[in-house]
């Protein structure tokens, strides 16, 4: 290979995102060895058809992929590096969930028990559906780990559960057959009450306390199950859901014909055009009324633009056969709920682009 197509190990690791110490210890294991070696003077140069191996090598050991499992990755074929990979990231999983389940083991015995607050007495398989529910309104966003965080509010009377990726807000409440024994706030980690809710189902009853820095899920015949709280602060869903407009447009639509229609919509985006007639489910910029759907309307006329990836998560965790969408224009926000269970509400953000119809 010509040395104008060759770098010295300094600029290959700047632009590789590896160190020099990092080259020579996967050029001396065999997975990176450099292009050329100067006989005299021993210095490493490499060719810019090895930044693409050496970008993947330190990828996959930012996941702490074992030198073994890499250059296996690396000599494979797509198809077989893709299944390595899965492997691996199921491997990580599982001792992450392992891993917690034994810190909550040793949170317990350091705290000698400490006694919780009853936040709530709640039926297994309800808490479980709700929390998956309103989980499905989460986001992982660099540096806004709230994002993927449960917010739960208890007092003597029920216990709120909300989460929101900014796009959409999802909020159910409970009536707990315990009520707290006083009022209490947190946002909960997502990742750790996911993991729970296997459990949780599987319980008639759990009991739910509020432990210093996290909540801990207490059911019979089965481990306690600990849940980190986040720190930082939830957004203020209160004032958002106090400043909302009027409704201006409300239609009742059979929630499986909606779903359908979204799921055979072929682009990223979707238009509502609703009217007295029902409403039609169509292309963003297209004036053809798409799959028309039966429903009840009342008030204005109005065509309104999500994006997919908002719109039916928000339908499809409604309640019941039937789905409420409360509109407010064509660029504010949406409430979708059920016909006639109201306990999850979810508000889903339009993409604002048109006027009323």
């Amino acid at each position: 290979m010509p040395n104008s197509e060759l770098m010295p190990i300094g600029v290959f690791a700047q632009r590789s995102g590896l160190t020099s110490s990092a080259l020579r210890f996967y050029a001396d294991s065999g997975l990176l060895p450099p292009a050329e070696v100067d006989p005299v003077t021993g210095y490493r140069h490499y060719g810019a058809d090895q930044l693409a191996r050496a970008t993947t090598l330190r990828r996959l050991r930012e996941i702490a992929m074992p030198l073994a499992a890499v250059e296996a990755v690396l000599g494979a074929g797509a198809e077989e590096a893709a299944r390595l990979l899965d492997e691996h990231l199921a491997r990580i999983e599982g001792d992450a969930a392992a891993a917690r389940r034994k810190a909550a083991v040793i949170r317990a015995a350091l705290g000698g028990d400490v006694p919780g607050l009853l936040i709530a007495a709640l039926k297994g398989p309800v808490l479980a559906d709700a929390v998956e529910q309103v989980l499905t309104a989460t986001a992982h966003e660099p540096g806004m780990a709230v994002l993927a965080g449960l917010h739960v509010e208890a007092n003597d009377e029920a216990i709120a559960l909300t989460a929101t990726d900014r796009y959409r807000l999802s909020t159910r409440t409970l009536v707990p057959a315990r009520p707290a024994e006083r009022t209490w706030a947190g946002t909960v980690d997502g990742g750790d009450l996911r993991a729970a809710v296997a459990d949780v189902r599987r319980s008639a009853l759990v009991r739910v306390e509020a432990v210093p820095h996290g909540i801990r899920l207490r059911m019979s015949g089965r481990e306690d199950r600990h849940c980190r709280i986040l720190p930082e602060e939830f957004p203020d869903h209160r004032l958002m859901l106090a400043s909302l407009d009027e409704v201006t447009t409300r239609a009742t639509v059979p929630k499986d014909l909606l779903l359908r229609a979204l799921e055979e919509h072929p682009g990223e985006h979707v238009a509502l055009h609703v009217t007295e007639h029902g409403v039609g489910v169509r292309p963003p910029d297209d004036e053809h009324p798409g799959i028309p759907l039966p429903a009840t309307v009342t008030g204005e006329d109005l065509r309104i633009r999500f994006g997919v990836t908002t719109l039916y998560p928000a339908v499809s965790t409604a309640i019941g056969p039937d789905v409420m969408l409360d509109l407010r224009g064509h660029d504010r926000p949406v409430t979708i709920r059920s016909a006639d269970r109201g306990d999850l509400t979810t508000l889903a953000m339009p993409i604002g682009f048109d006027h009323s119809a």
